[in-house]
């Protein structure tokens, strides 16, 4: 169970706003989701339709919950650039119920620090914010970059948590996922630390 959240949050970072999605989004959400580079490790590759379902099924759910997968602009650069942000893992596992946190950014964007800079403040926003004592991260065995990034964010990984994905048929060879895990800080009181940095984060 979440802490409610009252309209669709925006958080900032040094260098990115983390904010609802617009329309205007989605047909550069659709060259980014079919970029080789970006699905490799993606057990199924969108087509451009169903790309642009997923970025308005995001859009959608920032609308009712407050959150989700933020649209990733950065201010000055780019107006869009991809997604970070949480959702509940969509299946059942050992592990869930869970939230967990994603991301997928541009190519070109690649090897500057902004998943992780994006990922992190979607983390605090999860533990301090929605008052979350873990959140997840998950991604196949062979997704090194997306691991780094795990690794980078103070993510802990067990092999004994290796797990096939449920949704994703037997005899595929991309179904092994590993799993990260992002504990609260056992010293801070749930929700202290952040509700003033929401504050300026949505003002």
């Amino acid at each position: 169970m979440t802490a409610s959240i009252e309209g669709p949050v925006t958080l900032r970072t040094p260098r990115l706003l983390l904010r609802p999605w617009r329309t205007s989004d989605y047909s550069a959400f659709v060259e980014i989701d079919s970029d080789p580079r970006i699905c490799e490790f993606y057990p199924h590759h969108h087509d451009r339709l169903e790309s642009a379902a997923l970025a308005e099924r995001h859009h959608a759910r920032l609308a009712r919950d407050g959150f989700g997968f933020w649209a990733v602009e950065v201010p000055g650069e780019a107006d869009f650039i991809g997604f970070i942000g949480l959702q509940s893992v969509p299946f059942e596992a050992h592990f869930t119920p869970a939230m967990e946190i994603g991301w997928e950014l541009a190519y070109e964007m690649w090897g500057r620090g902004l998943a992780t800079e994006g990922a992190r403040a979607a983390l605090a926003f999860g533990h301090d914010i929605l008052e979350l004592d873990e959140i997840v991260a998950m991604t196949n065995i062979y997704n090194a970059r997306s691991r780094r990034v795990m690794e980078k964010l103070g993510m802990h990984y067990d092999a004994r948590d290796d797990f096939d994905v449920p949704v994703i048929p037997q005899d595929h060879p991309l179904r092994r996922y590993v799993l990260y895990r992002h504990r609260a800080e056992p010293t801070r009181a749930p929700g202290q630390a952040a509700r003033k940095e929401r504050s300026e984060a949505t003002s």
